[in-house]
């Protein structure tokens, strides 16, 4: 592939995609338009290009096979007078299901333009390619997701009858050879259209449902997508206005691109998953050697299927990870906040509504047996006492900002203040959920601190990952022990708990702001006592030596700032400065392509798996982003030298990362899961445009590269990190 994805897309109306199939040496285009209307949301289009690359012969043939199927109960029928030889002209069927009601659809035969291969073989007779073969059959309703397998079964059977009637000197070419047989049968679950092109090709796919006012057809789908097109370059100038230095034309089309494959990336999934729901003693993980004990109560496989569940959701990446991933959700939905806060509060309320009675949610939802073949199995079972970055809360944040301020309508403000009571006894729930099963042990250890109850470890370690964490791999105490205490881990509940404090504040929950308001002024002053290390000048893990006494452990990178990058950090922390010394420095975390993931001066850097120990993780510095911007804010109470260092800081590193992102967008075709900090080159995953995609936001922060005076930092910072 030379690459593939959404150039437009809003998940209201549709939009339109590309497949650059180098190997196959055609380009094809598929333009999608939702028209809302009657009691069972409207009907649809799309529109199918193929167009073939510049480097194709002169007689070239492609093959389309579109499937349709039908869960559930309910009927589709094609209505077409049956015709063994296939249909000339429209495939038209009809169908019921009682969420959908009566619909139908037609795939049309397109243009006049589209051309059909001749007669090269006297099998052509009995299989024309002029016209289109339908293939319908009745299969298992938990094995619609295979049609691929069904088409491909097809397929061999008639190039089987092919090459034993013939021999394969004689055979008829791969175009004639491999086709379809048209069924008697015209009713099933899973039905089957096969077109056979020469050079470029169009046809339309339209479903028309029977309580909208006017069916689909070609010509509406004409007007309509031209005007979605249009209707979307206006919104996304209005609502992603990019900033210096990124208002140019060049970078239109990559941010249009980033954010409709993460909208794109919207999905409703449903069924059952594998849960551990056996509590075993083992996963409290209170003794030494406790990742050995768990690893025994896993393998004893107590898990069950549970469910059926539903969710809503962005996925990271369509074709490598398509589920929902609760450490990737919350920042795939701020770009979808401020492009379609409806649309973000759905997504939202869907995952909460996957939580249990305890307050636990499934940090992955693999949902069904189609979404467990992209996971191995060791990985599918989810277990209740295991955490995940609470990255929703982000989103919260993101929906308090918008319902405070002056710009939403007075009507929209009452809509989603409902919404947000109505929500609000789950992320209290959550919360606590937190709070319970993922405590840490300060009384054991004699740790001193102004709170004695607000210290926190990751439940799911091993000697080398806390898969849990989100940060899997990045370095931990050696060997672990249960008295560890997570940096990290204390900071992601202190969002938690400023965020239930703002709600509660705004929906005029007294008692409860009166202890929110403490747990935040708690966690603050703990992560101060519990893991400042004055010696190393940063913020630490806590764990326990073999003396049994509490003791650092320092790993400078994306441990060492997150409570700086959850907001915990007051402008005038007096730990800010060093913080800000440790992201400028270039011996440590800064590179040219974004702030690594951890110090380059650290023994473990770039070893082993690699995966958070060096690359550039665009979800980290967009976080990084967002708290130099508030610190460099002229109303910030930070002191001078500190707001002019991260006005710098925040100035370099928003230029440096986009245009990472950017150049290996251009050179590649993708968005990638993580960068390389010395090349800039994208690496892991490719079409990564879940979290990756944050750098549209990132391209419409405000540009600070100029100091108050309007000159370079005062600081005379400008190219360079050595003088931060």
């Amino acid at each position: 592939m030379a690459g593939y994805g959404w150039d437009e897309y809003d998940p209201r109306i549709g939009g339109k995609q590309t497949i650059h199939d180098a190997e196959n040496q055609l380009d094809i285009t598929t333009e999608l338009v939702k028209k809302p209307g009657g009691d069972h949301g409207g009907s649809w289009g799309v529109r199918v290009r193929g167009t073939p690359r510049k480097d194709t012969p002169q007689e070239f043939v492609t093959t389309v096979v579109f499937y349709i199927g039908v869960e559930g109960l309910g009927t589709l029928s094609v209505t077409n007078p049956y015709d063994k030889l296939g249909y000339k002209g429209a495939v038209n069927m009809e169908g019921r299901k009682e969420e959908l009601g009566e619909f139908e659809v037609t795939i049309t035969d397109g243009p006049k333009s589209n051309r059909h291969p001749p007669k090269t073989h006297e099998t052509f007779d009995k299989r024309p390619l002029d016209r289109s073969m339908v293939h319908s059959v009745n299969v298992p309703e938990s094995a619609l997701w295979q049609a691929k397998g069904y088409i491909f079964k097809e397929f061999k059977r008639s190039f089987d009858e092919i090459i034993e009637k013939y021999g394969q000197g004689k055979a008829p070419p791969p175009w004639q050879s491999f086709t379809m047989e048209t069924t008697s049968q015209q009713s099933g679950n899973l039905h089957m259209i096969q077109k056979v092109y020469r050079d470029s090709f169009q046809f339309d796919i339209l479903f028309s449902s029977s309580s909208a006012t006017e069916r689909m057809t070609s010509s509406k789908l004409d007007d309509a997508l031209e005007e979605s097109s249009k209707n979307f370059g206006e919104r996304y100038k209005q609502k992603f206005a990019a900033q210096p230095p990124f208002d140019k034309p060049k970078y239109d089309t990559f941010s249009k691109t980033m954010f409709s494959n993460l909208a794109g990336g919207i999905g409703y999934f449903y069924g059952d998953q594998v849960i551990d729901r056996s509590y075993a003693e083992e996963y409290d993980e209170e003794n030494e050697g406790f990742w050995e004990e768990a690893a025994e109560a896993r393998a004893a496989h107590q898990e069950a299927l549970q469910g059926p569940y539903e969710l809503l959701t962005t996925v990271p990446s369509r074709p490598f990870f398509p589920r929902g991933f609760l450490w990737d959700e919350g920042f795939h939905l701020m770009p979808i906040l401020d492009w379609d806060m409806g649309v973000a509060i759905e997504i939202l309320r869907s995952w909460f509504n996957t939580m249990d009675e305890d307050g636990w949610i499934p940090r992955e939802q693999i949902l069904g047996d189609e979404a467990r073949t992209k996971v191995p199995a060791e990985f599918q079972v989810q277990y209740p006492h295991y955490a995940n970055p609470p990255t929703l809360f982000l989103v919260i944040e993101g929906v308090m900002d918008k319902v405070s301020s002056k710009e939403l309508p007075q009507k929209a403000k009452d809509k989603y203040t409902d919404i947000l009571r109505s929500m609000y006894p789950l992320l209290k729930r959550n919360y606590h959920w937190y709070r319970k099963t993922q405590r840490g042990d300060l009384k054991s250890y004699d740790r001193k601190a102004t709170s004695p109850k607000e210290g926190y470890r990751w439940r799911g370690r091993t000697p080398t990952h806390i898969l849990t964490s989100g940060i899997d791999d990045y370095p931990r105490a050696q060997p672990p022990h249960p008295g560890e205490l997570h940096l990290d881990l204390i900071s992601w509940i202190g969002l938690m708990s400023r965020s239930l404090r703002r709600i509660a504040t705004f929906l005029s929950e007294t008692d409860d702001v009166t202890e929110y308001s403490a747990h935040e002024k708690a966690i603050t002053a703990n992560i101060d006592d519990l893991h400042w290390d004055s010696k190393a000048q940063t913020y630490c893990d806590a764990t326990v030596d073999e003396y049994e006494e509490s003791r650092h452990e320092c790993h400078k990178g994306y441990v060492s700032i997150f409570p700086f990058l959850t907001g915990m950090l007051s402008p005038d922390n007096p730990h800010l400065e060093a913080v800000l010394d440790l992201i400028g420095d270039d011996q440590q975390l800064w590179s040219p392509h974004g702030i690594r993931s951890l110090s380059k001066q650290d023994e473990f850097y770039g070893t082993d798996e690699n995966y958070w120990r060096s690359p550039v993780w665009v979800n980290i510095n967009y976080l990084v982003l967002t708290n130099l911007r508030d610190v460099a804010s002229p109303s910030s109470n930070a002191p001078g030298k500190v707001r002019n260092r991260a006005r710098t800081l925040y100035s370099e590193l928003r230029r440096n990362l986009v245009n990472t992102v950017y150049e290996s967008w251009r050179e590649t075709g993708f968005a990638w899961e993580q960068y390389n900090p010395d090349t800039g080159k994208g690496q892991r995953t490719q079409h990564f445009t879940g979290w990756t995609s944050l750098v549209v936001k990132i391209m419409c922060m405000p540009d600070l590269s100029g100091s108050e005076d309007g000159r370079a930092g005062s600081d005379g910072a400008g190219g360079g990190h050595e003088e931060l």
